[in-house]
Parts: structure tokens; sequence; C-alpha cells
């Protein structure tokens, strides 16, 4: 039977020491900072970072839906009530040549709602980030 080095390591924690031939040798890990407070997490594993990719989800959905959502209300009604797109609104104008029209400003609406969001939900949390990024790479370099 061997006799352990450690024998006050928990049994699911590995050895700080390899245990075969071909590992790499295991880096001495770092003593910690008593002069500091608790180290922040790391910026990847951030609760910021998850919000970010939410709200530019969002984003891109509610654009998204409002451009597509009017296109392909557009071929619904093209393909299902061609009595509908044929009639007239006004002299000679065709209600399907008028949906086609308006899809130009729908565009623009969708355009209109992306930077609206941009600007309200996703930039401040973007900003935040990078703020706190700066921050961050600050107490690093002063270390």
């Amino acid at each position: 039977m061997s006799h352990d080095p450690y024998p006050h390591r928990p049994p699911d924690v590995s050895p700080p020491y390899a245990t075969y031939p071909w590992q790499p040798p295991v880096p001495p890990s770092p003593e910690p900072d008593r002069r500091r407070g608790p180290r922040r997490p790391v910026l990847g594993n951030h609760s910021d970072l998850r919000m970010l990719r939410s709200a530019y989800r969002w984003q891109r959905r509610t654009a998204t839906l409002t451009a597509l959502g009017y296109f392909v209300l557009f071929l619904i009604l093209s393909a299902s009530a061609p009595s509908f797109m044929t009639s007239t609104v006004s002299d000679g104008l065709p209600t399907g040549l008028l949906l086609a029209l308006v899809q130009v400003p729908v565009t623009w609406l969708a355009i209109a709602l992306y930077e609206h969001t941009a600007r309200r939900h996703v930039d401040p949390i973007a900003d935040r980030i990078r703020r706190q990024a700066a921050l961050d790479a600050k107490r690093e370099a002063a270390r």
C-alpha cells in the first residue's frame, strides 16, 4: 500500500504533483494576496455579459420580427387572398401594390427599433462592461 504524502487532502481533489510520467509539471498555485480584498470574478463569468447577450438577443428578435413579420404577412395575403390584393384602394392603385410599397417604411421602422433598443438597452450594459474591464485591467497592471 502506498503512503499519501498529503493525508489531509480531500479525496476528490487531485494531488499537487504529477501522478503519471507523461503529465506536464503542475504549476505552483499562487499565494493569495492578503492585503487586498476578495478578487472579483473573471469578466467572462460575469452576469453583465449574460445580461448583454440577453438584451442583444431581444434587440435582434424585435427588429427581425418587425421586418420579416410584415413581409410574411404580405406573402400570406398574396397567396391566400388574391381578390383582396387585386382590389383597388383608390383610382388604379391595387391593395397589393400599396402593401408592397409600405414594406419600405416598415423596414425603416425595423431599423429605428434596432437603433432604439441598442441605445436604450444594449449600449448601457456594454459601456458598463467596458468600464469594468478597464478598471480590472488597471487593477491587474498595478499588481
